[in-house]
């Protein structure tokens, strides 16, 4: 979300659409806006981009001013640029990305979470900004390890299945998703077990080498 006018020739903005799983949702973390356009609507932190900002600082600047939250690690994910998508003028957003463990930040008044199935009204496009990145999200999800971003620092295999169903919006069969994931060395057990119904699991944490 960026406030202020905007002249005849282009601005540049940046939005960032930070995720977590939260209740077990895949959640966004939205502020609604205070002043027109699209007043009362909600959308992702932004902000116009200064001469001087570089475009990653000025993300990390949106989500302190608008949203209180602080050091995240953002990727950048895609140039959006279509003519009509700022109703004040021609503004290029540029949007990023972060990936938050469940209560990894917390929010200021006037933000909050919500699940990317149940969105509110949204200002200009950032419901097109949501959808690509949940694309990049499922995409990314077993070709990089993304979602050890997501999780506690120790959870068992049921708990990583359900995050990976979760972000894909389809289950996984069992038997194939823990052979895969075991397979790619990317986990180690901690050497404990968590208690439930049945059998305690085994407790895993993501190797610093994957």
């Amino acid at each position: 979300m960026y406030i202020g006018s905007v002249e005849a020739s282009p601005r540049l903005a940046v939005d960032v659409v930070a995720f977590s799983l939260i209740k077990g949702e895949l959640s966004v973390l939205l502020v609604e806006r205070r002043r027109a356009p699209y007043l009362g609507y909600w959308a992702l932190p932004g902000r116009f981009v200064g001469l001087k900002d570089g475009l990653e600082a000025a993300a990390h600047q949106a989500l302190e001013e608008k949203a209180g939250a602080r050091g995240l690690h953002l990727e950048q994910l895609h140039a959006f640029d279509q003519p009509e998508r700022d109703p004040r003028g021609r503004v290029i957003t540029i949007a990023f990305y972060a990936l938050l463990p469940p209560g990894g930040t917390p929010v200021s008044r006037g933000a909050g979470w919500f699940s990317v199935n149940e969105l509110p009204p949204l200002a200009f496009d950032h419901g097109e900004i949501i959808a690509y990145a949940h694309a990049r999200l499922r995409d990314q999800l077993f070709e990089a390890p993304v979602v050890r971003y997501l999780l506690p620092r120790t959870f068992t295999l049921s708990e990583l299945q359900d995050a990976y169903e979760v972000i894909l919006g389809r289950p996984l069969d069992r038997r194939n998703f823990r052979k895969r994931v075991l397979k790619d060395k990317t986990l180690e057990p901690v050497g404990e077990r968590r208690g439930g119904p049945g059998r305690p699991a085994v407790v895993y944490r993501f190797s610093r080498a994957g």
